[in-house]
């Protein structure tokens, strides 16, 4: 009777251990899911960035057009100024 007692408790080890194995093996599955999750957000955040990059020197590009049409436009209104005074 004892041996089939030792035998019963060797597959109820056996079962845990093999629970453990799979969820060892699930774990493990996850960590290559969100490894590969994170790499995807890494090149989905540098194409941003590059993005980002691009809009703000283009920003900065129109930044300067229209400080240098503010200077012409400024020009202009004090020489229609001098030629209002003169007459």
């Amino acid at each position: 009777m004892l041996y089939y007692v030792l035998i019963g408790l060797c597959f109820s080890l056996v079962g845990v251990a093999g629970l453990q194995l799979m969820y060892l093996l699930y774990l493990d599955r996850i960590d290559k899911e969100k490894r590969k999750h994170i790499t995807a957000l890494e090149h989905l955040c540098r194409d941003l960035q590059d993005k980002l990059d691009a809009a703000s020197e283009k920003i900065a590009d129109q930044e300067t057009v229209i400080d240098n049409l503010e200077v012409i436009y400024s020009r202009r209104e004090e020489a229609w100024a001098d030629v209002l005074e003169e007459n």
